[in-house]
């Protein structure tokens, strides 16, 4: 199965029934893990997502009229979510569930006849929607996400994939080291640019955001139609930011995966890596731990081989020509030489041979 993210060129009219599904699901979540909660202060068994719908059908609907007019799979769904993230919780895998926000990570869920032709998109209570680009036809797809970032709206679904092995690719292995002032840097010599959108727009981001802080009036509920406005500037440019980096990773992820049989990835330990104050911003600019998820996925669809080698093998202070370990490196040292058998190579090159060693060893 692969998933789709497309998204949506919705009309005023669908706009607003698109806001009324996100508000009734963030309602119905809220509402839900209150109850929760009481059962918890109460010493009660917590509700399951079943029992937690037969309750809002018995006492919510028949309250709030609005209910009836979305889809009532947005409020089932929102509900079993507030299920699944308990059992996550008490798993110790996330954290305890916490109340929506209005405006933050809006999303709803719509199952029934959907139907998909070129560039549009046909949804219950929605009808016929025109999608950003041309798709094939796809066929039975049960359900679909709609979601909000930035003011846009995008569409989600699951669809059958077949996966496009490539038998003969042009090269057999290759280590990649990932880093700052390159965003990678292959074994073979080959460097991918690290095109920091954060870093770019840091300073037009940080007047926007001045704007957006200087039209805030505290002790108001309703902020001003100014204020408004400013925040959707500020959403679209932290969406910005975010596609010119995911789009570097998905081309580099997408000629790897595609053009080597076998591919050697360093397991770094990003959470602990961002704690550096100094680097922390740059590390997360680079999108390391995306990198890692795309390139697993992208492995699988094409026929290769990810291996990733252990966080503490250290492939920057080995020599990739003699094996000699210099203990004495420093993060300034962008050229490493040695002083066993003399060689002179760039720091992350060298930490790419190394790791490529690792596939045929």
């Amino acid at each position: 199965m692969k998933s789709l993210k497309i998204r949506l060129e919705l009309n005023n009219k669908q706009k607003t029934l698109a806001l009324k599904h996100a508000g009734v699901a963030r309602h119905a979540y809220n509402w839900g893990l209150d109850v929760c909660n009481k059962a918890f202060e109460n010493k009660e068994k917590r509700p399951t997502g079943i029992d937690l719908h037969k309750k809002l059908v018995a006492e919510v609907k028949s309250k709030y009229d609005w209910y009836y007019e979305v889809s009532k799979c947005a409020p089932q769904q929102a509900l079993r979510d507030l299920d699944t993230g308990f059992q996550r919780f008490f798993k110790k895998v996330s954290k305890y569930p916490k109340f929506k926000k209005k405006g933050r990570k809006d999303s709803f869920y719509l199952e029934g006849n959907i139907e998909v032709k070129k560039n549009r998109i046909k949804l219950p209570h929605f009808g016929w929607i025109k999608l950003s680009e041309k798709i094939k036809d796809v066929k039975n797809i049960k359900n679909v996400s709609i979601s909000r970032q930035a003011d846009f709206w995008f569409v989600s679904f699951k669809m059958e994939h077949q996966t496009q092995k490539i038998r003969f690719k042009k090269h057999s292995f290759v280590g990649v080291d990932l880093g700052i002032k390159t965003l990678a840097t292959l074994s073979n010599g080959m460097t991918f640019e690290n095109r920091r959108p954060y870093k770019i727009y840091k300073r037009k981001l940080k007047i926007e955001q001045r704007k957006l802080s200087k039209k805030f009036q505290k002790g108001k509920k309703e902020q001003s139609k100014n204020y408004y406005k400013q925040q959707k500037i500020v959403a679209k440019l932290h969406y910005k930011i975010a596609c010119i980096r995911e789009d570097a990773l998905h081309k580099l992820t997408s000629y790897l995966s595609k053009n080597h049989e076998k591919i050697a990835i360093e397991d770094l330990n990003v959470k602990g890596m961002s704690k550096n104050h100094k680097l922390s911003s740059a590390i997360l600019d680079g999108g390391f731990y995306e990198f890692r998820r795309q390139l697993t996925y992208k492995c699988e669809w094409y026929g290769s081989k990810l291996v990733v080698v252990n966080r503490f093998f250290a492939s920057s202070k080995i020599c990739s020509n003699c094996g000699h370990k210099k203990e004495n490196l420093t993060l300034k040292d962008r050229v490493y030489h040695c002083e066993k058998c003399g060689l002179r190579i760039d720091r992350d090159l060298n930490a790419s041979v190394n790791l490529a060693k690792q596939v045929v060893s």
